[in-house]
């Protein structure tokens, strides 16, 4: 092939740029489930003019030969009389006859194929889920190997909606529950085309809630606390055990607990000291779902003891949605500048507005947020003493070593 000095003209790599387009687009594949003929299809095309005949005419006859030169491309032509090189053919417009010639052209002939198939393949067994082929059609590509097993996800819970088993219960040759994990943003957009309204619960939402979606089993959340009180008696025969509860179980929990600190570091969970009727709980962060089924944490007074940053505040926060009368805990102006010297950073703080802090929580909350003290300040609640602890506990109403010789 003749290659052509650069002009403005459309070049052969343009004219394949705007079919590969196309391709990348999704608009060749979606005939395979629609059916829509594109071809012959039209390619635009900048052509020379008048002046560039006149001008470059040495580079015209090279870019029309190079035209000319393109496989599975008709070249129509047209004659233009030119006053100084009389009579010229000239590519008018670029056509591409059939499919078969835009997928050599591109290279595409097996990925078409491979697509084809899994259009085919469900067509036969699960229409329902062709409109996703037609709307996803380069997705559906990548997911070519596993597509025979992804159908036949969806027809087993099409046959057993709402099983009200584990993912891992599933039984299908070839399918495991790892698969099912993996690609659940996208059986969620299959099943949602495939099964029928009653069974799909519509309020869990996000591949976090795929299983509460389609009815299967969760695996229960995990809640530990421990006993501060050697008198409360969790474990017959143990004092101060470290226990781990399904929320249900806690839930259900009947101790004399009369207050219950909560903590998100492991460190402060393990070395909280000895306090008459409490305990400690390892906090989750922003889920507080779990612990909201514990009714009657509602008649013991909470300490949240969190981290001195905005997400810390927003946690607190969040947990007040479910327990209105949280107190937090060495969360205060106080304790941050009594340990400037292990101040650390925050890297993404919040900018939103929290409703449930106190007055003097929020002072300290916007100071950080609107960086009135230094620029992305935090501090860590495994960086505040265990003086400092024990000095606070001691201020706190009716708050008194579990032990009457053990000093908090």
């Amino acid at each position: 092939m003749t290659r052509s000095p650069a002009t403005p003209w459309t070049s052969p790599k343009a004219l394949k740029a705007q079919l590969a387009r196309l391709w990348e687009r999704g608009d060749l594949l979606r005939g395979a489930v629609t059916g829509d003929a594109r071809f012959p299809l039209r390619l635009p095309l900048k052509s020379p003019n008048s002046a560039d005949i006149t001008d470059r005419f040495d580079a015209v006859r090279a870019w029309a030969a190079d035209l000319a030169a393109i496989d599975g491309v008709r070249v129509q032509w047209q004659e233009l009389r030119h006053r100084v090189q009389g009579t010229q053919k000239l590519p008018a417009s670029i056509w591409i006859d059939s499919l078969e010639d835009a997928l050599t052209w591109l290279g595409k002939r097996r990925d078409w194929d491979r697509f084809s198939a899994q259009v085919a393949a469900t067509r036969q067994c699960q229409p329902a889920l062709l409109p996703w082929l037609e709307k996803r059609p380069l997705q559906a590509l990548e997911l070519a190997a596993e597509w025979p097993r992804l159908l036949a996800v969806v027809a087993w819970l099409v046959e057993h909606p709402r099983p009200g088993i584990y993912l891992r219960q599933v039984d299908l040759p070839g399918v495991h529950s790892k698969l099912i994990e993996t690609h659940r943003g996208v059986l969620a957009e299959l099943l949602d085309l495939a099964l029928p309204a009653e069974a799909v619960d519509r309020s869990n939402t996000g591949i976090s809630q795929f299983a509460a979606r389609y009815g299967f089993l969760e695996k229960p959340t995990r809640i530990r606390l421990r006993v501060l009180d050697p008198a409360i008696q969790a474990v017959p025969g143990l004092a101060c055990p470290d226990v781990t509860l399904d929320a249900d179980s806690f839930s259900r929990l009947q101790l004399a607990v009369q207050r219950v600190f909560i903590t998100e570091n492991e460190t402060n969970f393990l070395a909280f000291p000895q306090v008459r009727d409490a305990i400690v709980i390892f906090g989750a962060g922003y889920g507080w779902e779990a612990l909201a089924r514990s009714h009657w944490l509602h008649h013991c007074a909470i300490h949240y003891w969190g981290d001195i940053d905005t997400h810390g505040f927003a946690i607190l926060d969040q947990l007040r949605g479910h327990f209105g009368h949280v107190d937090s805990l060495l969360m205060d102006r106080a304790t941050l500048d009594a340990h400037a010297a292990v101040w650390g950073n925050e890297d993404k703080p919040l900018l939103v507005d929290l409703q449930r802090l106190t007055p003097e929580e929020s002072v300290l909350y916007d100071n950080l947020r609107d960086n009135r003290i230094r620029v992305g300040l935090r501090l860590e609640q495994e960086h505040i003493s265990f003086h400092w602890l024990a000095r606070r506990l001691q201020l706190l109403d009716g708050v008194i070593a579990a032990d009457p010789g053990t000093s908090i």
